[in-house]
């Protein structure tokens, strides 16, 4: 058998702006065919849809995203100047990177490439 991850899908009460804000941070495309029912981005590094339900579980997220930057500093900043709020800045010896969180709250990763 050989699997292959396809989408990170994430839930949330509101699909759409949420696609629109992650489509806009990884420069691809927001594809809505169900009304904002489940909304997918992609054209960019990975693809991921965003999934209306009523009540998303509340805690922090068990499976994240992690990112590459050429930039770290840069693109933090350009993240928390579009909407991203800061968890916290991470190091292990010279590898660094920081979680963030997205408009809903769901917390991902960029480090440094």
């Amino acid at each position: 058998m050989t699997l292959s991850i396809v989408t990170v899908t994430v839930d949330t009460t509101h699909p759409v702006p949420l696609a629109r804000w992650w489509a806009d941070q990884l420069g691809a495309e927001v594809n809505d065919q169900t009304g904002g029912f489940f909304v997918i981005v992609s054209g960019g590094p990975v693809q991921m849809a965003f999934q209306k339900v009523e009540d998303p579980t509340p805690g922090k997220n068990r499976v994240h995203v992690d990112l590459m930057a050429d930039d770290l500093d840069t693109e933090v900043e350009r993240l928390l100047a579009s909407g991203a709020g800061l968890v916290e800045r991470r190091s292990i010896g010279s590898f660094r990177w920081v979680t963030l969180t997205d408009p809903d709250g769901n917390q991902f990763c960029v480090a440094q490439d």
